[in-house]
């Protein structure tokens, strides 16, 4: 989980659907919303597109696991 900063695990929170696929679509959707001068969150879910991109979708629900809170215990 250490390949993502704080900031990329907080956007990997906010638009997690479950499923890697899902998270490049939502991010990939966030983006066309973006205003010119929001390089900044641009630049940052281009990031998380890149190495979420770039893993299985194994690892991906590993990381999702740590991710998410489990709220049952």
């Amino acid at each position: 989980m250490s390949k993502f900063t704080l900031e990329e695990k907080n956007l990997i929170c906010i638009y997690n659907t479950g499923s890697r696929t899902g998270l490049l679509s939502e991010l990939t959707q966030m983006q066309t919303h973006l205003e010119q001068d929001e390089t900044e969150l641009l630049e940052l879910s281009q990031s998380v597109m890149d190495k979420v991109t770039a893993m299985s979708n194994g690892e991906f629900d590993s990381i999702a696991a740590e991710l998410i809170a489990d709220f049952e215990e």
